[in-house]
């Protein structure tokens, strides 16, 4: 099984290339399963479909929720489907497996009025602050995924026309606007902070630590939760929570679902649709309360 694992891990990197993130996700799934093989005392061969579908319950026991039980299904789907498209097995027993619907929840966002709050409340002259105050306004103005913001680098991006080119999902590219604030806070960074921080060294990437090397993808969440806690932000604050609030204020304010999509970089317009239920629910809200017959 760990053969097996190891080898689908460098197809879907090298063949279809995706991400680390997706990698480790995918091998967990697989790191799991071989652990409740072991438990069972079966072999690769030996697994069938209503192997597969006690594995899945058994996940479902230990906690997992639709979403992961889905992820979950689609991970051995694809791996079997590979073994037995390389002739390791002589069927997939995957094939008959049925991911489970997600839970529709809805997107969590902030009000604009908390995003100003947030945004103005991190002054330059702290230390790090234009630093910080930059990552947050890209995070807001351009709806960046976190891997997004932490891989981008200075020729990616345009200044004068206001674009920075991204590296989204599978290592697909999309350029994305960066707003007039966003841009202002970017080249205050630039001018007065990162040479600093970069020193001697010589990376790329726009956003750095104190080392002068790239921000980590955990350092950037700390970030992001320090600076709500210092701003009085009482929700719980998370890098996506801003890429929610861009999506949710462009469709309140009159954008169109296809533009958003092209912004998010969303391969399938469903997953964008999601933003409309957050806006309805909204407006239900607003109706409810203030019409006479609400």
């Amino acid at each position: 099984m760990e053969a097996s694992t190891d080898r689908f891990i460098r197809f879907i990197a090298t063949e279809r290339g995706l991400s680390d993130a997706y990698q480790a996700s995918v091998r967990q799934t697989l790191d799991a399963l071989a652990k409740w093989m072991k438990a069972k005392g079966k072999e690769l061969r030996e697994i069938g479909t209503d192997e597969l579908a006690a594995f899945l319950v058994q996940r479902k026991a230990e906690g997992l929720n639709a979403a992961s039980l889905r992820i979950t299904t689609v991970h051995l789907k694809i791996f079997f489907r590979w073994l037995a498209a390389k002739g390791k097995l002589e069927m997939d027993p995957a094939e008959p497996l049925l991911a489970p619907r997600p839970d529709k929840t809805l997107p969590e966002t902030l009000h604009a009025d908390e995003v100003a709050k947030l945004l103005e409340s991190i002054d330059p002259a702290q230390a790090l602050g234009r630093r910080d105050r930059a990552i947050l306004e890209l995070f807001y103005s351009s709806g960046l995924r976190l891997s997004e913001l932490c891989k981008a680098r200075l020729e990616w991006l345009d200044t004068e026309e206001g674009f920075l080119r991204v590296t989204g999902k599978g290592n697909k590219t999309r350029v994305v606007r960066v707003g007039t604030k966003a841009l202002e806070a970017v080249a205050d960074y630039l001018r007065n902070e990162r040479k600093e921080l970069v020193g001697k060294k010589t990376s790329s990437h726009i956003f750095l630590s104190v080392r002068g090397g790239a921000l980590s993808p955990d350092r950037v969440r700390q970030i992001v939760k320090e600076r709500a806690a210092a701003a009085g932000i009482e929700q719980t604050m998370y890098p996506h929570l801003l890429r929610h609030s861009f999506a949710t204020h462009l469709l309140e304010g009159g954008a169109d679902l296809r533009v958003i999509q092209e912004l998010l970089g969303h391969a399938d317009i469903s997953t964008t649709q999601i933003y409309t239920h957050v806006d309805s629910s909204r407006l239900k809200a607003v109706h409810k309360k203030f019409h006479p017959r609400g």
